[in-house]
């Protein structure tokens, strides 16, 4: 089989270390280093087809077998973070996408506050035991932004270490929550999205629901403000409820060498069963974005302004998440 086209930047720079940030798996900030990156493409992060919902069965035969041919001729791209544009929305999207619909119901309110084009810096609340939040975030941006963007989602190291998973969340466009790869994504005019409560928020009981966790030590911040992108502040309901955490497991967790083992009223009880998520009614709200462009180069370096930004991001998620939950109706309607 024919290897897939590996198109590298138009910019290569040298690849240093920036400190700080914070990563979609850990709130205390982005790993100092970078991520192991298979070769593989350079897509644009924006635009692409629309989904085929009125083709007819010969259409979506003929589109069905030349997706195939690609695969096996090796006549596709991706970038050196592993992306695969074409897999995502061909694949991976078209299966996460009823889910996103008919299954979670996603409401998306203030899409048009993510910028048509150029970086921005997405950064939610994070919660729900498994990281279906995230996944849902990725259809929201492609499916209901007027520019169909992609939004590239930072992930914890333990996601790479997954057999499948890993190999499945490079190719969709994640990649390792570390500073530099961050900002080098925003720089080439990438959307990027950070849940900067990491473990803490996914894993946190039930009893905790919608009430953030520490922000690590605002590396997002920094990041956004190197790299002189807005920050859009993404708050997001209905995670919580998928699979009730009423207890952790920290014994079995250390065994595995997990971040936390969750009990909730059906797993492990029912075995695999349980691992399917309630069908709960989620809401995606994004709001106005901070702008950063207007900082000097060294606002990076101030502590004082990067808690006051960080405070700012934190603080208004939570006060939407309020709002939120106080206009539902219930937590399935």
């Amino acid at each position: 089989m024919a290897d897939a086209k590996v198109i590298p930047f138009e910019d290569p720079r040298p690849h240093g270390r920036d400190g700080g940030g914070d990563g979609g798996g850990d709130s205390q900030g982005l790993p100092r280093q970078r991520a192991v990156r298979p070769g593989a493409p350079q897509p644009t992060g924006r635009g692409g087809p629309a989904p085929r919902e009125d083709e007819g069965l010969d259409q979506a035969l003929a589109r069905v077998l030349a997706f195939l041919r690609r695969r096996l001729t090796g006549e596709y791209d991706v970038d050196d973070f592993g992306y695969d544009p074409e897999l995502t929305d061909e694949v991976l999207l078209r299966l996460l996408r009823p889910v996103f619909e008919k299954y979670f119901r996603v409401e998306v309110r203030g899409i048009d506050n993510i910028p048509a084009t150029g970086g921005a810096l997405i950064v939610a609340n994070h919660s729900g035991t498994l990281p279906w939040d995230a996944l849902m975030l990725q259809v929201a941006v492609r499916d209901r932004h007027p520019a169909r963007r992609h939004l590239r989602m930072l992930a914890a190291d333990l996601v790479f270490r997954l057999p499948v998973v890993g190999e499945l969340a490079r190719k969709a466009g994640h990649t390792l929550a570390c500073a530099q790869d961050a900002r080098e994504l925003l720089e080439r005019g990438e959307l990027v999205g950070v849940m900067p409560e990491g473990f803490k928020g996914i894993g946190k009981p039930f009893s905790q629901r919608y009430r953030l966790q520490r922000f690590g030590r605002g590396g997002f911040v920094a990041t956004a403000l190197r790299a002189g992108v807005p920050i859009v502040p993404c708050s997001i309901v209905g995670a919580e409820e998928i699979y009730p955490m009423i207890a952790n497991s920290r014994v079995l967790a250390r065994l595995l060498g997990l971040p936390y083992f969750p009990i909730t009223p059906t797993f492990p009880l029912l075995g695999a069963l349980g691992a399917v998520p309630l069908p709960t009614k989620w809401t995606i709200e994004f709001a106005e974005p901070v702008e950063t462009a207007g900082q000097p180069p060294e606002a990076a370096e101030d502590p004082v302004l990067m808690f006051q930004l960080t405070d700012q991001v934190r603080e208004t998620i939570q006060h939407t998440l309020y709002k939120l939950l106080v206009s539902r109706r219930s937590v399935f309607f």
